[in-house]
Formats: structure tokens, C-alpha cells, sequence
């Protein structure tokens, strides 16, 4: 099933399912217990907003050997984790905004998992209990005061540097779907998510090792090689095989 958030006539988002570019309204918690309603409210007349509301935005850096490559960095032996603020989440279609302290932004296309319920120290073999599915993300870096700073957080968290979205798929396949990102119709990155260094089950066994995890929480995987820098006027899209796209012009 598909999940969105989503706005009609400038209401208040509220959550909804997707079916045949269709949506119903979703009455109750998704993360609980809900009913659906009829699915009869085209795509192309709503809002879409960030798919859910999260308390944490869990980040793995250099989660695939190629990236931490192409940037001279080690491949961690454990899951090298960030967090990012709420403030920064924009949705499908939102602006990324180029913030004026920085020289150097870039895009990083992820798989972003959604927790669906509470867990602490959860096992490696129990994981999959606690997804609830799955979504797109672009982890937007100011690559130049990542270096500079050490501490990843400015660099992570400006506002309109977490999009994800467009929806949350709850039956997708995880194990191997090929995550690409295109700047202005032009590959910039490709690779599957059998690439990882640490799969998802492992990174939310180690995640939840150190905090509790919520519902809503979402997790974003770690990117491919290929990031690159984005400029004024372009258009980013991201597409995992199998999830659909995200896409997000970029504005200063």
C-alpha cells in the first residue's frame, strides 16, 4: 500500500492511499489503527506533503564503498550515523534552497526507511517488524562546511536540505532495487541497494542499540557515488526501481 500525506483546497495534510493515482482518505494512525476510505480524489488535484512527520531523522554516512571512496574517506567498520532537524524536511516538488554560507551544495539520493513502531535494542533478525515501508530521499550536503566543520550538523541541517517522499511504500522489496539520481535529465548516480555496506536490518539493530526509535522515525541509508553540486535553476530526481521519484528544483 501507498501512503501519502496530502492537501486539498489549502486544508490542513492529512493521510491517505494511494491506488491507480487515486486517494482516499485514511482515517485514524497509520502507525495503528486506521480505516480507510473510498479511493476517488485524482493525484493531479492534491498537495502532496512529506509522507509522515518524524521525530528523528536518522542519517548512515558512507554506507556504500564507492562514495566513501570518491570523497577519500574509509569505509567505517561500524554504522557511522547523523541526524538532521526536522525544520530542514521539504516535500516532492519543494524548493531546495542554496543557503548563502555555502560555495559548495550537493545531492545525495537515498533509500530512507519509516519505523512503524517502538523499539529499543532491536535484533538484526527482528528488524523487519519495525518497518513500516519505504521512501525516497535526497540528503542535500554543503559539502565545503562539512569538511571545514568536522561536526556534520550545519552541513546536514539547513532548512530545505532533507526531501523525501513522494509517498511510503509498505510492501516494497528493499533488498535490491537500483537507486539513481539525474540533474537536469543527466545521471549523476546509480547503484543498488544490495551495495550497501550495512543492510537496513543492521543499521536499525545499531541505531537502536544507542536511542529509541519511534514511530515515523525515518532512516536514511547512505548514498551511492556520484554526488555532485547543484547550482541555481537545476532539477533534481531521484528513483529507486520499484518506488517511484522524487524531484526538487533548486532555487537560491
Amino acid at each position: 500500500m501507498k501512503i501519502v500525506r496530502y492537501q486539498t483546497n489549502g486544508d490542513a495534510p492529512k493521510h491517505g492511499w494511494m491506488l491507480d493515482d487515486k486517494i482516499g482518505e485514511i482515517q485514524g494512525n497509520i502507525f495503528g489503527e486506521y480505516r480507510r476510505r473510498e479511493a476517488k480524489t485524482p493525484l493531479a488535484e492534491v498537495k502532496l506533503a512529506a509522507p509522515c512527520l518524524p521525530s528523528k531523522i536518522l542519517c548512515v554516512g558512507r554506507n556504500y564503498v564507492e562514495h566513501a571512496k570518491e570523497l577519500g574517506n574509509e569505509v567505517p567498520k561500524v554504522p557511522l550515523i547523523f541526524m538532521k532537524p526536522p525544520s530542514s524536511i521539504i516535500a516532492n516538488g519543494e524548493n531546495i534552497i542554496l543557503p548563502p554560507q555555502s560555495k559548495q551544495v550537493e545531492h545525495e539520493a537515498e533509500l530512507v526507511v519509516v519505523i512503524g513502531k517502538r523499539g529499543r535494542n532491536v535484533t538484526p533478525e527482528t528488524a523487519k517488524e519495525y518497518i513500516f515501508g519505504y521512501t525516497i530521499g535526497n540528503d542535500i550536503t554543503a559539502r565545503d562546511l562539512q569538511k571545514s566543520d568536522g561536526q556534520w550538523t550545519r552541513a546536514k541541517g539547513f532548512d530545505t536540505f532533507c526531501s523525501f517522499g513522494p509517498w511510503i511504500d509498505t510492501e516494497f522489496d528493499a533488498s535490491d532495487a537500483v537507486v539513481t539520481c539525474r540533474v537536469n535529465g543527466q545521471m549523476r548516480q546509480m547503484a543498488s541497494t544490495r551495495d550497501m555496506v550495512f543492510n537496513v536490518s543492521t543499521l536499525i539493530a545499531y541505531i537502536s542499540s544507542v536511542m529509541t526509535l519511534e514511530p515515523g522515525d525515518i532512516i536514511f541509508t547512505g548514498t551511492p557515488a556520484g554526488v555532485g553540486e547543484l547550482k541555481n535553476g537545476d532539477v533534481v530526481d531521484i528513483e529507486i526501481e520499484g518506488l517511484g521519484k522524487l524531484s526538487n528544483p533548486v532555487k537560491i
